[in-house]
């Protein structure tokens, strides 16, 4: 039975400490919708996409009514497009990145992910054509989100698309340049992509996956920010305990809201993901969270020690309060979405070099990073290549999500509002890597890919 001081502290983590779920994703397959007639297929993937999230937003919204829970956003993610319209007489993928607009519209959500391709060990003429149409795709649309997995540490890193891609940021941010590269914010690229991941932008629905399935999305910087000022001083042993111990209470309202979404909309329940989503919101940081710990300034040394902590403590905090645990689940360190960041970045203190470092022992990687527009495409492929490496080796999602802001230069300031937060230019190294990114191919999978 629940305690009175148990219902005050949760009425005081949603009112002050800025708890929600952060997302309600529903996953759909499009694979029975394949068709060679490219408008028969882009109708059938509209109807079902329409007909499966129909109720979605209205569901959440009933939930959040009567259990009082802010549930920020609902989202689609659906199956590879690559893969889903493969198939199709086109070289054109715009009308279904169009369709999943219409779809997301019609259905009132915040985003619908899944344009997206899986070419860690080689190019389908779909993912070439889908890969293609990226930059036209993200400027034409508003909801849709984009994602490459160019990695992975069972097939090594496929370098060809490396240098793809970073033609393709190039491209993407050149056609929003109007509205500083906002199209570079939904397009992230991968390295061990997960199939199950409700957070945007590199939500997509893995054809091992169920017809539909609903994943939640939960976060709680505030919350962990709040208990550590309960324990100041204390060993960091008490500190992983204490983290422990608040992503096990945040979970578990995870869990519950996963289990009542998926009954009341008739699908299968999929994973909590565990992850701490910061938001620009003062008290939702998780650079605050490491300052928190004892350093002056997140960035400085003693970063990534901190940041391993706190990443570690929620998993295993987290794990114990879910039946099933997936997407992403860590501590995620997007720069314009992270008001901690952004002074640390602003700071000085907070530089690529160390962004990379801390990639290591969290989720994803170089996250919501703005950069000089006259960056050139190589140097945002090695970018991705160094992030990719260090997904490949760890065995751990990795990913870039970088926006190359043209006539911006370090100490510009880019605000694209709402979750997405505002940004500083951050400087790269100047130094050329064009001829390693030239040399295309394969960098072969590490040893420890050799598990059977």
């Amino acid at each position: 039975m629940l305690s009175h001081n148990n219902i005050f502290d949760t009425i005081a983590m949603f009112d002050q400490q800025h708890l929600d779920i952060r997302t309600i994703t529903m996953g759909i397959s499009l694979l029975d919708c394949a068709c060679e007639d490219t408008g028969r297929c882009v109708q059938r993937m509209y109807d079902k996409i329409a007909r499966k999230a129909e109720r979605l937003v209205s569901v959440g919204e009933a939930i959040e009514n009567e259990y009082g829970i802010p549930i920020v956003n609902k989202r689609i993610s659906v199956t590879p497009i690559a893969i889903a319209a493969s198939g199709c007489d086109t070289d054109d993928y715009t009308v279904f990145a169009k369709m999943m607009e219409r779809a997301a519209e019609a259905c009132g959500v915040n985003f619908i992910g899944g344009f997206s391709a899986l070419v860690q060990k080689g190019f389908t003429p779909g993912d070439l054509k889908l890969i293609r149409t990226i930059p036209r795709a993200l400027s034409e649309t508003e909801l849709v989100c984009s994602s490459v997995n160019i990695g992975s540490t069972k097939a090594g890193i496929n370098m060809d698309a490396v240098a793809m891609m970073g033609r393709i940021v190039k491209e993407t941010a050149h056609l929003t340049a109007d509205r500083d590269a906002i199209g570079c914010a939904k397009l992230v690229v991968f390295c061990n992509a997960v199939e199950d991941n409700p957070f945007m932008a590199g939500a997509f629905h893995g054809i091992s996956e169920a017809d539909s399935v609903i994943h939640v999305g939960v976060s709680g910087p505030g919350v962990v920010y709040h208990a550590l000022q309960g324990c100041r001083e204390a060993p960091l042993n008490v500190v992983a305990e204490t983290v422990k111990k608040t992503a096990f209470q945040i979970t578990r309202m995870g869990q519950m809201v996963a289990a009542e979404a998926s009954k009341r909309l008739g699908t299968e329940m999929g994973i909590v993901d565990l992850s701490l989503a910061p938001t620009p919101a003062v008290g939702d940081s998780v650079a605050r969270i490491l300052e928190e710990m004892g350093l002056e300034t997140c960035g400085t040394h003693g970063t990534t020690a901190a940041l391993a902590l706190l990443n570690d403590s929620v998993k295993k905090g987290g794990v114990m309060a879910s039946g099933h645990v997936g997407g992403l689940s860590g501590a995620f360190i997007p720069v314009s979405e992270d008001e901690g960041m952004i002074a640390a970045a602003e700071d000085g203190t907070l530089n690529m070099d160390k962004l990379e470092a801390m990639t290591c022992v969290c989720s994803v990687g170089i996250d919501m990073v703005a950069i000089p527009g006259d960056t050139d495409a190589e140097t945002i492929s090695a970018i991705i290549a160094d992030e990719a490496a260090i997904g490949m080796v760890n065995s751990k999602t990795t990913a870039v999500r970088i926006l190359p802001v043209e006539g911006k230069h370090v100490g510009d300031r880019i605000e694209m509002g709402g979750l997405l937060g505002s940004a500083p230019i951050m400087p790269v190294h100047k130094k050329s890597s064009s001829a390693f990114i030239r040399r295309g191919g394969r960098i072969p999978a590490p040893l420890q890919s050799l598990k059977n």
